[in-house]
């Protein structure tokens, strides 16, 4: 006997009851747009922006690393401070998830890279603090073993497609070499020049190893550039050739002074998102800090000089984050004036 259209009904709306509800993405929150992102490396640089700056939101981001999974901000996220682990995968990795990341916009950011390295003794000391204006690549380059290397190389060291060392080759990645802002890194100098900075005993004791000024010299503040490597190099020999692998990079205009391991890997994350329209990258700085000598003293070991306690990672970890505040706080005080770019100086 046919089912009576009321029948029929019923028996449809029993069934698409019996249905799952279609799912609707979840609205997106609106993303927080950080006045000024940090990036450290690790977790003694983090340590005293945590320590002294209220970032009690944590902010977790997808492809951040293991160790520090998590954005740190403040409560308006107009500070924000991001740790990437060391090394170029995970600086450039890192990076790039918070770049890309549909929790943050970062088109207005002021980014500061503060973080510690290695310091050239005719430029800097234990605890000094240097803006960058070059951020030059040291670990892209053919490499031959000295003892191998032919006759009257200067070292095994030479750039990628190179004939020999000191000679520009023929073939490069697009990220040997990157030049910051100067507007910004002449405001930085300005603001930050006369911030106190922290020394210490061991270090005051150790430094009396070099004979000049300013290795043998209380820390300051200065502009001069730094050079990045994965590989922790060590020693004068090493720093000669990678002087030269930064004046071929850069023309000349390259004046080394600070060596670490992550910068050009943070910055080509940085340049790839200011090409994606993510970032600004007229707003990025970069600031290293003197935890130890690059290279030995005078009539040292350079094994010995390589292992020494010199006295330099506190006050170094330190007033990376004296000198960023510094920046950090005028750009936050006075966001109107900063927020559609560096002002003209008052």
């Amino acid at each position: 006997m046919p089912h009576s259209r009321d029948a029929f009904r019923a028996l449809a709306l029993l069934f698409c009851s019996l249905l799952p509800l279609p799912a609707f993405p979840a609205p997106r929150a609106t993303p927080l747009a950080p006045q000024v992102l940090v990036i450290t490396m690790f977790d003694s640089e983090a340590r005293p922006w945590l320590e002294h700056e209220p970032l009690t939101r944590a902010v977790p981001v997808p492809g951040l690393a293991p160790r520090y999974p998590d954005v740190h901000c403040t409560d308006d996220a107009h500070l924000c401070l991001l740790t990437t682990d060391m090394g170029y995968a995970n600086a450039a990795s890192v990076t790039a998830a918070l770049v890309h990341s549909q929790r943050f916009d970062l088109r207005r950011s002021y980014v500061l890279v503060a973080g510690i390295g290695g310091v050239d003794p005719a430029f800097g000391t234990l605890g000094s603090a240097h803006w960058a204006r070059y951020v030059v690549d040291g670990g892209l380059s053919y490499a031959v073993d000295p003892r191998q290397a032919p006759a009257g190389w200067p070292s095994g060291i030479l750039a990628l497609g190179a004939p020999q060392p000191g000679e520009k080759g023929d073939w490069d990645t697009g990220t040997e070499l990157y030049r910051l802002d100067e507007s910004l890194l002449q405001r930085a100098y300005a603001l930050t020049r006369a911030t106190p900075l922290l020394d210490g005993d061991e270090a005051r004791a150790y430094r009396i190893r070099y004979p000049a000024a300013p290795a043998n010299a209380p820390p300051q503040v200065s502009i001069c550039d730094t050079l990045s490597s994965d590989t922790y190099w060590h020693g004068s020999t090493l720093a000669a050739a990678m002087a030269t692998q930064a004046a071929v990079a850069s023309g000349g205009k390259a004046q080394v002074c600070t060596t670490q391991m992550e910068d050009n890997a943070t910055l080509t994350a940085l340049r790839h998102g200011a090409e994606a329209g993510r970032v600004d990258f007229r707003r990025v700085a970069v600031l290293r800090t003197g935890s130890n000598f690059d290279r030995e003293a005078p009539g040292q070991d350079v094994a010995e000089s390589l292992h020494a306690k010199s006295g330099g990672f506190v006050p170094a970890t330190t007033n990376a984050y004296r000198v960023g505040k510094a920046l950090a706080a005028t750009i936050l005080a006075d966001w109107p004036r900063w927020r559609d770019g560096v002002p003209p100086t008052p």
